[in-house]
């Protein structure tokens, strides 16, 4: 199946991945192409700021949560009808689980996919020494993908000595560089970029930078990389299977918290409810006094309610309905931010207490670092989550946050190492805790949800 693509990676974090993905996205939009874009790994931040450049929704691809074939499958899909897919590393380009493998580093998804790859390379401080550094990432492995190189905060005066200089002695080509502007930089926050809406005049700054792009990359050149990458292998049978799936979700009408406090969100999590049938009825658990009507589930995604602390509070009428549905054993599920919401208290990020939901007893509070971060395998101790036998979840912790009551049902082990935890409170109606989960990464964890759901419908509303 051909999906025109590339993958812009880097040798670390902070090298200006994301700013220049926005402004090559915004610099195609601009030539009046159909862009779709992915974000490698499992950040919530960056793909906003995709979607708010092309105006649809960017997805992840992560080689952890997926097999190979599910992998290749969500890329093509989501990829249908553009002209161009533009994916965005993580970390450096070989950075992987555990700090010591390339097990779900852009490099696993590039070579996964045999996707063609654009190292960027920060070039402040550097001239010919740009030549061994590029060299050591092109042969770090033999099938490395990478086919190009673009050079950030390089002088337009040095560019073309250096362009030629790659390309005869490494034979590899260059498309291009980037000169340092001053206003075009995105600020960061305790867990990552701030957010899209909060960088005053981002679209113009966008612009400008696609204007620059437009000027210093062979945009045509990166086009015509993209379209020549191999065509996905995906199998008959991994299609015909995600295709088709049961509607296990028919009739349901779940609530999903979303505003400024709730907006961690899998794009994919979303299509995977709504291909089994599901409704998903968005609601603001800050600006709404009470829950959607006739619910039959309901998700509380991570975010940042230690920054609306207050407002929060200050809906009783949201939190009393949450909790007496909840109560009433309406099916949940809930991550990190979420989770932080259905405890007695919570701190803002001030450090004072907030009145949360009440259904977790305890107080989630602000802790200095990163509590447990990077890739998990959860699995219940009881042997069933949501009533239902799931076996091993893939999912992800990233918290400045704690609880004193993080539940003990399951156990979340880091992979390639012998820490682990207990966590999560489980019960037959209730999955909450930090860790968030990737759908496609254990079916049965969400079509368990999802079944969870169909019970509370017939029971209250008497459906089949």
């Amino acid at each position: 199946m051909s999906t025109p693509r590339f993958l812009l990676t880097a040798g670390a974090s902070g090298s200006g991945k994301t700013l220049i993905t926005c402004g090559i996205l915004q610099a195609f939009k601009n030539k009046g192409l159909e862009v779709a874009s992915f974000k490698c790994g499992p950040d919530y931040i960056d793909p906003m700021f995709h979607t708010k450049v092309i105006g649809t929704k960017s997805r992840n691809l992560d080689t952890f949560f997926t097999e190979p074939d599910i992998t290749c499958y969500l890329l093509e899909r989501n990829s249908r009808g553009c002209d161009i897919a533009v994916m965005e590393g993580v970390m450096g380009y070989y950075d992987g689980v555990g700090g010591t493998t390339v097990k779900a580093s852009a490099y696993d998804l590039a070579r996964i996919t045999k996707t063609p790859v654009v190292l960027i390379v920060n070039c402040k401080g550097m001239s010919v020494s740009i030549l061994p550094y590029i060299k050591g990432f092109v042969e770090f492995q033999p099938d490395s993908q990478i086919q190009g190189v673009l050079l950030n905060q390089m002088s337009s005066m040095l560019y073309p000595r250096i362009k030629n200089m790659i390309e005869e002695q490494l034979h590899i080509k260059v498309y291009g560089y980037l000169p340092r502007v001053e206003d075009c930089v995105i600020e960061s926050r305790h867990l990552g970029l701030v957010m899209p809406e909060e960088i005053q005049g981002f679209q113009e700054k966008l612009k400008k930078l696609a204007a620059v792009l437009e000027k210093t990359v062979d945009l045509d050149g990166l086009l015509s990389l993209g379209e020549a990458a191999p065509s996905l292998a995906i199998s008959k049978e991994t299609k015909q299977h995600l295709e088709n799936p049961q509607k296990t979700g028919q009739q349901l009408r779940i609530g999903v918290a979303c505003d400024q406090a709730f907006c961690f969100f899998y794009e994919d999590n979303f299509q995977f409810l709504r291909d089994r049938g599901a409704n998903l009825v968005f609601f603001s658990p800050i600006e709404q006094e009470h829950l959607p009507e006739n619910l039959d589930g309901l998700l509380l995604y991570g975010g940042y309610p230690e920054l609306f602390g207050k407002q929060l509070e200050e809906n009783k009428t949201m939190r009393e309905d949450i909790r007496k549905m909840l109560e009433k054993k309406l099916p949940v599920m809930a991550e990190c931010g979420g989770f932080m919401y259905l405890h007695e208290y919570f701190e803002d990020m001030e450090g004072q207490l907030c009145q949360g939901v009440g259904i977790i007893p305890g107080t989630a509070y602000r802790t200095e670092k990163l509590s447990r971060f990077g890739y998990i395998q959860v699995q219940s101790k009881s042997g069933t989550i949501l009533g239902q036998e799931v076996g091993i979840s893939p999912a992800h912790e990233f918290h400045y946050f704690d609880s004193h009551n993080s539940g003990k049902d399951c156990y979340a082990q880091k992979p390639n190492s012998k820490r682990g935890w207990e966590c999560i409170h489980s019960t037959d109606t209730m999955l909450a805790g930090f860790p968030h989960f990737y759908y496609y990464g254990n079916p049965k964890l969400a079509e368990a949800y999802l079944q969870c759901c169909q019970n509370y419908h017939k029971q209250t509303k008497g459906g089949h």
